[in-house]
């Protein structure tokens, strides 16, 4: 998100600005950046340094961060992983899902994940790999992918009501103003997909196609699921061949999941 976005969001009335602000400061790390300065956390965050500084210490002393002396930078603290295993122990929808997934992976031998949004990216929730050919990335919960690339994140896109995909899509144009209009046609067609067939597809690695489908369920947010091979197989093929196995899948979690409710 630009730094102006950010700003502008981080001065909406809030009923916690602190926490808010402080929550800012750790979702500016993401893989890749294990050191990060107050400098560069008030550029990701749109803070103030001085406002980034106090709650860099604040974070410190709560053991959220920790501080290296010697390079004046702070990196995630061990306590964030405790709190990622207890969210995933502690969810039963994933409960429900992940043997589901699982199973459906072992006997197709595909990679099967879920995932939820998280502002313009979806966030890996779980993520079986049973097909393990050429890769550009190793897919594992917690793992980002942007919304407008991704079979998963086109159809959450899809899922959603039009003003609220509407307010997504502006921000992704807003940062890919030069390769808008390819980007633009591909997400509509992909909308057309799942409102028609239950399923969009998509191919935004090398060697790797992905079809996803949004899970509805009565009393938890959109979930988007998704099947996926690594290898030279023509995308057509595996849509013609994983598209049934997928939405029978995407059945089982919501009929099971909304039954547990």
């Amino acid at each position: 998100m630009a730094r102006k976005e950010e700003s502008e969001r981080l001065g909406l009335p809030a009923q916690n600005r602190s926490l808010e602000r402080g929550m800012e400061i750790l979702r500016a790390f993401r893989p890749g950046a294990g050191l990060l300065g107050n400098s560069e956390l008030a550029d990701r965050t749109g803070l103030s340094p001085a406002t980034v500084s106090r709650l860099t210490q604040t974070l410190v002393r709560c053991g959220m961060l920790d501080h290296d002396p010697r390079e004046r930078a702070y990196r995630l603290a061990a306590p964030l992983l405790s709190l990622g295993q207890a969210m995933r122990a502690g969810s039963p929808l994933l409960q429900i899902a992940a043997p589901l997934m699982r199973s459906t992976a072992e006997e197709l031998r595909i990679n099967v994940g879920l995932a939820i949004r998280d502002r313009d990216e979806m966030v890996y929730l779980e993520s079986v790999r049973y097909n393990r050919k050429v890769s550009l990335r190793n897919v594992v919960a917690g793992l980002r992918v942007p919304i407008e690339l991704t079979s998963l994140g086109r159809a959450y896109l899809a899922a959603i009501d039009r003003e609220e995909r509407e307010s997504i899509v502006s921000h992704i144009r807003d940062r890919r103003s030069g390769e808008w209009d390819a980007l633009a046609a591909e997400i509509r067609q992909a909308v057309s997909d799942v409102k028609s067939r239950g399923y969009c597809t998509a191919s935004w690695q090398p060697e790797v196609v992905a079809l996803a489908t949004p899970l509805l369920f009565a009393h938890h947010p959109v979930h988007v699921l998704n099947v996926s091979i690594a290898g030279r197989e023509a995308m057509a093929d595996v849509e013609s061949r994983l598209h049934r196995p997928l939405l029978k899948l995407a059945e089982a979690i919501i009929r099971k999941v909304d039954g547990n409710a």
